[in-house]
């Protein structure tokens, strides 16, 4: 395992970079962070929209969500990378396939801990609001949110775990994120395949065990300053 490690460990890191696009174990990571980035506004917007007493506004993403919801990433990956293009003669490469799909995917799982981060608040919080003269929205972006976020910080954590674990999918259309670099390698050295996934499986041991442990920190450390601990309504199966 040792002599794997010496002899492709920056192919494993970067992949081709620079002597060709980047891949391996830093775009997995870089796919994972831009699809929880990009997918947080959207799930945010989704998240208020579930709560909203307006029903054209919830029911449509309320469904949406739960279709989304109801399939596997691998369902939505082939239609982002083979089903989309077919219809809008647009062809996309793997990694913007795969990050539209992270964005899709992520985007619905947050809203439910958006929504769940604002129901575990105590109803008192929107009223006090509103008693102070604050339209619905500014109550919502100036106390509710806030409150809500920060309550809801410890299940972002663990989205992004997902996400990582989520992006080894993009081995099904090519895409060289750190699972296509292992299988690479694995190719090139027939007779340490054990060895090989060994790495792999122990990189993303290393990568989502750490950031359970943040997440646990932050709870923790939420907890001691009075700010967590608090009733969460439970997040739709």
């Amino acid at each position: 395992m040792l002599e794997l490690i010496q002899e492709y460990w920056l192919y494993f890191l970067v992949g081709q970079y620079p002597k060709g696009p980047l891949g391996g174990l830093a775009l997995t990571i870089i796919l994972a962070t831009l699809g929880l980035i990009l997918s947080m506004p959207l799930g945010l917007v989704f998240g208020l929209m579930r709560v909203s007493s307006n029903r054209w506004l919830r029911l449509p993403v309320t469904g949406f969500i739960y279709v989304v919801r109801g399939m596997p990433l691998l369902m939505v990956v082939f239609w982002a990378y083979f089903f989309l293009p077919s219809v809008t003669g647009v062809k996309t490469d793997q990694f913007w396939t795969m990050l539209i799909a992270l964005v899709v995917f992520d985007a619905v799982y947050l809203a439910e801990i958006v929504r769940a981060g604002i129901l575990g608040l105590p109803k008192g919080q929107m009223e006090c609001a509103r008693s102070l003269g604050l339209p619905y929205m500014k109550a919502m972006r100036s106390v509710i949110l806030p409150q809500a976020l920060r309550n809801s910080l410890p299940s972002l954590v663990n989205q992004f775990i997902s996400t990582i674990k989520e992006t080894s999918l993009g081995y099904i259309i090519g895409l060289a994120e750190v699972t296509f670099i292992a299988t690479q390698i694995n190719s090139l050295v027939f007779t340490k395949p054990a060895q090989v996934f060994g790495i792999l499986g122990l990189t993303y041991f290393v990568l989502c065990f750490g950031l359970s442990r943040l997440a646990f920190w932050i709870e923790r450390r939420l907890e001691r300053k009075g700010l967590g601990n608090r009733p969460q309504a439970k997040v739709a199966a």
